[in-house]
C-alpha cells in the first residue's frame, strides 16, 4: 500500500508552502487530490516526486507555462529530448539576456552614485539625474 500525505505532510517533504501546493493544484500543475470524508486532502508519493520536480524547475527560474511543458515532456517518457534541450536552451538565452539587463542597470547606478558629491540634497547628482529636465 503507498503511503498518503495530507497537505502538511507533502508541504514539509516537498519543501514547498501549503498555498503554493493549492495553486499548483488550482493552475492543474498537479492533480486534484483525494479527500477524506472530512475534505481533508490526501496525497500519495507520486504527487512528492511531482512537485519536487515542480520546485525544482522553478528553484532554477522555469516559468510556470515552461514547466508545464517540462511536466509534459517527463509524462511522456518516449518523446524527443531534443524538445527539451530547445526549451531549455530557449530559457538560458532568457537568463543571460536578464543578467546583460542586471549588468546594464549596475553600470548606470554606479555612475549615478559617482555623480553625487553629497552636500544637500538641492545638489544632489542623483536626485537631478531621476527629475524630469526643465
Amino acid at each position: 500500500m503507498s503511503r498518503t500525505f495530507t497537505i502538511g505532510q507533502l508541504s514539509a517533504a516537498a519543501q514547498t508552502p501549503a498555498p503554493t501546493i493549492r495553486y499548483y493544484e488550482k493552475i492543474g500543475l498537479l492533480d486534484s487530490p483525494s479527500r477524506t470524508g472530512s475534505n481533508y486532502r490526501l496525497y500519495g508519493s507520486e504527487d512528492v516526486a511531482r512537485l519536487s520536480f515542480v520546485r525544482r524547475a522553478r528553484e532554477i527560474g522555469f516559468t510556470i507555462d515552461q514547466v508545464r511543458s517540462l511536466l509534459a515532456f517527463s509524462d511522456s517518457r518516449d518523446g524527443d529530448c531534443c524538445a527539451v534541450t530547445a526549451l531549455t536552451e530557449q530559457h538560458l538565452a532568457e537568463v543571460e539576456q536578464k543578467i546583460r539587463d542586471l549588468n546594464s542597470l549596475k553600470e548606470h547606478l554606479s555612475r549615478l552614485l559617482i555623480s553625487c558629491q553629497g552636500g544637500r540634497v538641492s545638489d544632489c547628482g542623483i536626485i537631478g539625474a531621476l527629475s524630469p529636465q526643465q
